[in-house]
């Protein structure tokens, strides 16, 4: 098979492999292989539906077990006992962490259905129709999470009005020592304002696609407060930051807040099978029967494999201690490359494992990912103009090769940059 098939056959609307555009045949936990035998290091990780690389043995294990012994692959929303496994294992290790009261909806299969269903029981219990939203916040492509979403050019993809959203500056975005809670409270207490008390506000504690922006846990119990005492729902987008991306199983838990209503996608199958649930807090669950629904909601593959996730994983707080030193080294890395390197970034972001380091202008940003994809490391922008080259590695990555990708990262610097960099390892 050649790659002129694709250009025949599939839609322009293809993006990630216009950058990589490797015909990739076979994957290991941070590595991946094209058909000529060029092994990479994959810090994209299925932006960020490979938390725990591919084709983790563990989970792949269960998943081959469960299917040669005819396990239900798909069920719509019937009772199976994949979905039973799941679910007890998801309470006993995700939702105990925080004490979460909430009961679990599955939508299909991916982040946006999640945030669709979300917004919906929000307007369906509160009677409003308006979901605040804050800038540089991503949420999804379909119509309704488009209308929460910052970006302009995804905005105009719609191709008709966003109606429903209203967007709010996020934490840090009129500088750092401005709160934005705080504009956000005096919306709602002046009755003059013209801002109409919304159903819900979304947000996520860190924001992915719009640059690695990290809200300070102040900010986040600030706004949470607001909402409590204004009748708003909160709504945490944690598809890209959960999981453990950011340190904890979930982002939030960083600020001791419990929302109302949580949207999980991405990594939580834990090998990158469709996805998607939506955590309701018990009282607000108001739905009716079939009032909202999706044909691979019950996608029992991937129950197997995300219960096999958290039993591995999410346990005990081994694994979260893991991550912690992993993003040391990274923070470590990106420090030593920014400073070597004053004229072309502006600092670094991020938390956890999703750190990035931004540059000063995007060609510059797209400029060193190309240089790294030539020596082996898979690494992509994020940001407003794509000037924040984001970090993503799997957790799982071998201390050894997450030290590989950020030295090849800095040699991508050095290149286009025309000056050196110290070790970063």
């Amino acid at each position: 098979m050649e790659n002129s098939i694709f250009n025949e056959m599939e839609s322009s609307v293809a993006s990630y492999c216009r950058s990589f555009p490797a015909l990739f045949s076979k994957a290991s936990g941070s590595e991946i292989w094209d058909v000529e035998g060029v092994r990479r290091l994959d810090f994209l990780a299925g932006a960020g539906a490979l938390n725990y690389g591919h084709n983790h043995p563990a989970l792949t294990a269960a998943l081959v077990e469960y299917i040669s012994k005819d396990g239900i692959a798909m069920s719509l929303d019937l009772h199976t006992e994949a979905k039973a496994a799941f679910l007890s294992t998801f309470a006993e290790t995700a939702m105990s962490r925080c004490e979460l009261d909430h009961v679990v909806q599955f939508t299909g299969p991916t982040g946006t259905n999640a945030v669709e269903a979300a917004m919906k029981i929000a307007r369906k219990v509160t009677g409003r129709t308006t979901i605040a939203a804050f800038t540089n916040g991503f949420h999804g492509m379909t119509l309704g999470a488009l209308a929460a979403t910052g970006n302009a050019a995804h905005r105009r993809g719609a191709g008709l009005p966003l109606p429903g959203g209203a967007l709010l500056p996020y934490d840090g975005y009129l500088g750092p020592d401005v709160d934005t809670t705080a504009y956000f409270e005096a919306l709602l207490c002046d009755p003059s304002s013209g801002f109409d008390r919304p159903a819900a506000v979304i947000v996520e504690c860190v924001q992915g696609e719009g640059g690695l922006n990290v809200a300070r846990a102040s900010w986040l119990r600030n706004l949470s407060r607001i909402c409590r005492a204004h009748g708003v729902l909160l709504i945490v987008d944690d598809i890209q930051a959960g999981c453990g991306r950011s340190g904890g199983f979930f982002s939030f838990e960083r600020a001791d807040i419990v929302p109302d209503i949580v949207t999980l996608s991405k990594s939580l199958s834990g090998s990158g099978l469709p996805m998607s649930i939506v955590l309701i807090r018990r009282d607000l669950d108001q739905w009716e029967p079939g009032e909202h629904n999706g044909t691979f909601r019950g996608n029992n593959l991937a129950f197997v494999t995300a219960r096999a996730a958290l039993e591995l994983f999410w346990r005990d707080d081994t694994f979260e201690l893991e991550i912690a030193r992993k993003a040391k080294r990274v923070h470590e890395a990106l420090a030593v490359i920014a400073e070597d390197h004053p004229g072309v970034f502006a600092g670094q972001k991020g938390i956890g494992m999703m750190q990035g380091l931004l540059c000063v202008d995007a060609e510059r940003a797209a400029a060193i990912c190309g240089a790294a994809y030539e020596r082996g490391l898979i690494i992509e922008r994020a940001g407003p103009r794509d000037e924040v080259l984001k970090v993503f590695a799997p957790l799982t990555t071998p201390l050894a090769q997450l030290d590989e990708g950020l030295a090849i990262l800095a040699e991508a610097v050095d290149v286009t940059s025309g000056q050196s960099c110290r070790n970063v390892a």
